[in-house]
């Protein structure tokens, strides 16, 4: 079966199982899943849930046990270990709740990084950070540590190293997991802008009000999809 038009991602009847000692741990069960582009989509679901075995299979981490993901149309099982990590650097922008960021480099170099992989001359690797930088209103920080940074500005520029690869999808895990309240309203924001510019956004999160904020949100329980609501109206009166 061929991706729909628009279509970024297709889960068909994934699983994923995990072997722990002698027992069989089902992380993912037959999760059908579709996903199109310039979606803004929350994962949501408590610990266990199976919220971050999927993320590792969209993000190309893991593959599934049985089922298919088709990322672009493109069969992740068909792929060997360079072409998903090709994939990794082309299709997938990830932000994480810790940001990961090098703590000894500056704000430029550590969005420079990705592009590194794409034996880019750095001249251009340089253009792009800095215009990454300045699209999450960082420009005047470019020359600034992450210990230098605030949380909120430190989260601003990992989306900036996401975003600097123009990536298909940006793919949040908790990513305002280790903000204060104000911080995380901003960043919310800045996620709103990044849809509005035609991104396609998806976040994995356990809280509901970042789920509720999102204009879809796709609950999942012991590794099965329960609830897929499209909630534009809601975010529109919010």
């Amino acid at each position: 079966m061929s991706a729909a038009a628009g279509e970024v991602i297709r889960f068909e009847r994934v699983s994923k199982a995990y072997r722990m000692g002698e027992t069989t741990f089902l992380a993912l069960n037959e999760v059908d899943l579709s996903i199109h582009a310039n979606e803004y989509v929350a994962i949501v679901g408590p610990s266990g849930s199976g919220k971050s075995t999927l993320m590792n299979i969209v993000g190309c981490l893991d593959v599934p046990s049985s089922g298919r993901y088709l990322l672009r149309g493109r069969d992740v099982a068909a792929l060997d270990e360079g072409q998903l990590a090709h994939e990794r650097n082309r299709s997938v922008g990830f932000i994480f709740q810790s940001f990961n960021l090098l703590p000894r480099a500056s704000a430029l170099a550590n969005v420079m990084q990705p592009l590194v992989y794409r034996l880019m001359p750095r001249k251009e690797r340089r253009e792009r950070a800095l215009h990454a930088l300045e699209r999450v209103g960082l420009a005047d920080r470019v020359d600034h540590l992450p210990s230098q940074l605030s949380g909120g500005q430190r989260q601003r520029v990992a989306i900036a190293r996401a975003l600097v690869t123009e990536p298909a999808i940006l793919l949040g895990d908790e990513p305002t997991g280790n903000l204060d309240s104000r911080t995380t309203v901003e960043i919310m924001a800045l996620f709103d802008a990044l849809h509005a510019e035609g991104h396609t956004l998806i976040l994995v999160t356990h809280e509901q009000d970042i789920a509720d904020h999102c204009a879809r949100s796709v609950r999942l329980v012991d590794g099965q999809i329960v609830e897929d609501l499209r909630q534009e109206a809601h975010r529109a009166s919010a």
